[in-house]
């Protein structure tokens, strides 16, 4: 009996493994832009656009805004502080993403881990829970107190085309219409 209660414990715990990830090179390097559409619902309230994201190892320039182009939110990553700027603008800055999106915008944007999760991994040095697809890609990561599921990817270029994050207070959807390397 002890030995099948240890059997079971092994097949479940093994089934949960939180492993280290390695972020594999892909198609898309450290460098790049993307284009798509957004929609976030948040304590009971929704909201959808356009996103335009420049990124860099070292900073990032991201741009949402309504689906008639006026711009909410342009956040801008440089030198470890993050700078808001509203369509009013009106200017906030703090030393993170998901602190200030949270202050400003009412939900939090999960900037630290983004870059890697829309190219279809788990993000380096950072615990991860994965389940991969058919195709063994991506179908699912915890991180970072995340879930990201990935509904569906480009049969071209193998990346991610529609990302859902979620976590208890908020529920963000993300639509890649383009993508491109930069130097």
């Amino acid at each position: 009996m002890r030995y099948v209660s240890f059997l079971v414990c092994l097949l479940l715990a093994g089934c949960a493994t939180v492993e280290q990830q390695a972020a594999p090179a892909g198609p898309i390097g450290d460098a790049f832009h993307l284009s798509g559409r957004i929609a976030v619902k948040y304590e009971g309230e929704g909201a959808s656009g356009s996103i335009s994201w420049q990124h860099e190892p070292a900073g990032d320039d991201l741009l949402i805004s309504t689906p008639l182009g006026q711009g909410v939110a342009h956040i801008v990553r440089s030198g470890g502080l993050v700078t808001l700027t509203t369509s009013n603008q009106k200017v906030y800055q703090a030393r993170d993403v998901e602190s200030l999106t949270e202050q400003v915008l009412g939900w939090r944007l999960p900037l630290a881990g983004l870059p890697d999760w829309v190219r279809g991994r788990a993000a380096a040095g950072v615990p991860a829970q994965t389940k991969l697809d058919g195709a063994q890609r991506l179908a699912e990561l915890r991180q970072s107190g995340w879930l990201v599921e990935f509904l569906a990817y480009n049969g071209e270029s193998g990346l991610p085309e529609r990302l859902r994050l979620s976590r208890a207070d908020v529920d963000i959807r993300l639509v890649i219409d383009q993508w491109r390397n930069t130097p």
